[in-house]
């Protein structure tokens, strides 16, 4: 690691190719997210580390290369955690597609990892938002709270990104505030429940590093917090390669139908994916990149609701 302008850079290794920006992909909260920023040759992104805040830039030099550089407080921290955070921990070699679908998107897609930055908190706030709600609306909620919220991004970050809020900052911000960016007072009680438990949240990553049902457990102790929250958690944050979203709006319904010909429910999905445990969520994430399984939405769309004009 060499220090250059005030930023760290370090250059890791990897011993299997790895699509860095496809990887880290499922962090992005929305085109307008102000913790991730796209460039022609690098990708940014933000984040709030034990030691602080950190701006980060991930340069992919080779299939098997990639150069970091860090800037603020939190830079040594995250770069020492730099092989989980672009999927290098992340071991599909057990992995049988089985299906031609599967077996075509890996082809497609032979860097395909599951990320783990071991930041458990933003994860979680960022997925309770998004609770049962489209999309659209969960990213513009996101992005409102971040920008109002959040520090400006250390470092020469691309203008408008802002860092993650601390977990004292999310657990203060009055309901009027939430009700602007367009959440829900349940989603919001939620969110600040996570906040004000902010440190054991986090430490959940550490003490159990290697056990996904622990931290899960942890999670699910929280009010608001079900298996679809936990699940959206671990495989971002944990690597957890076989976290599945049951109780997602759509995922049942499209693997189904790629994979069998229809749709399925949250039973159906259960025993559809079980062959492929430990894999099950690398199975989910195939589906949805493959070309292949587009589904047709012809069915009954979950409503936007703009909770602002409620």
């Amino acid at each position: 690691m060499v220090t250059t302008s005030h930023s760290l850079l370090r250059e890791l290794r990897l011993e299997t190719p790895v699509n860095v920006s496809l990887t880290l992909s499922t962090l992005r909260r929305g085109q307008g997210d102000p913790t991730t920023r796209r460039a022609p040759d690098r990708l940014w992104r933000t984040s709030r580390m034990p030691t602080g805040p950190v701006t980060y830039a991930l340069r992919q030099l080779e299939p098997t290369l990639v150069q970091a550089e860090a800037w603020g407080p939190g830079a040594a921290e995250l770069l020492d955690g730099l092989p989980g955070l672009v999927g290098a921990d992340d071991d599909p070699r057990g992995f049988r597609p089985g299906h031609p679908i599967l077996a075509d998107a890996v082809r497609r897609h032979p860097g395909l990892r599951v990320p783990r930055t071991g930041r458990v908190l933003e994860a979680l706030i960022a997925a309770v938002i998004e609770q049962k709600v489209v999309g659209l609306d969960a990213f513009a909620a996101w992005r409102r709270l971040n920008t109002r919220f959040g520090e400006p991004a250390p470092g020469p970050a691309p203008a408008g990104m802002h860092v993650f809020p601390t977990a004292e900052q999310w657990a203060a911000i009055p309901s009027w505030e939430w009700h602007r960016a367009g959440v829900d007072p349940q989603r919001a009680r939620t969110a600040q429940a996570c906040a004000r438990l902010g440190a054991q949240v986090d430490r959940l990553a550490t003490t159990h590093p290697d056990d996904p049902a622990a931290v899960y457990r942890g999670l699910r102790s929280i009010p608001g917090v079900g298996v679809w929250t936990a699940a959206e958690v671990g495989s971002r944050a944990l690597g957890d390669a076989d976290a599945v979203p049951f109780g997602d709006y759509h995922v049942a319904k499209d693997t189904g139908a790629a994979l069998l010909g229809r749709p399925v429910d949250d039973a159906g999905l259960a025993e559809l994916l079980e062959p492929w445990r430990p894999h099950r969520f690398r199975v989910v994430r195939l589906v949805q990149l493959s070309p292949l399984a587009r589904p047709e939405r012809r069915g009954p769309r979950m409503p936007r609701v703009d909770h602002r004009h409620i």
